[in-house]
């Protein structure tokens, strides 16, 4: 388990913080144009028959603009621990 995991999960107080701010983070109007968005390619790709509904995938952007199914796991762990 990770270290920040392991933090939240013994201090209530911080989590109930972090969760607070996370909420209200997440109602900013440019997240919800960028949730909605991905969403929407999602859909799309498996409509055309390109991923299924809870296999795994995410919507990756890419270096160039684009998008891309990518494996969930992987796309959230890019940029993460970089000073």
């Amino acid at each position: 388990m990770k270290k920040t995991a392991e933090f939240y999960r013994k201090n209530r107080e911080s989590r109930r913080k972090r969760l607070e701010y996370q909420k209200e983070y997440n109602k900013r109007p440019d997240q919800v144009k960028k949730r909605v968005e991905l969403n929407r390619i999602n859909r799309k790709n498996h409509k055309a028959g390109k991923s299924k509904v809870n296999d795994g995938k995410d919507v990756s952007h890419k270096s160039g603009g684009g998008t891309t199914l990518e494996k969930a796991s992987r796309n959230r762990a890019r940029n993460r621990g970089k000073k």
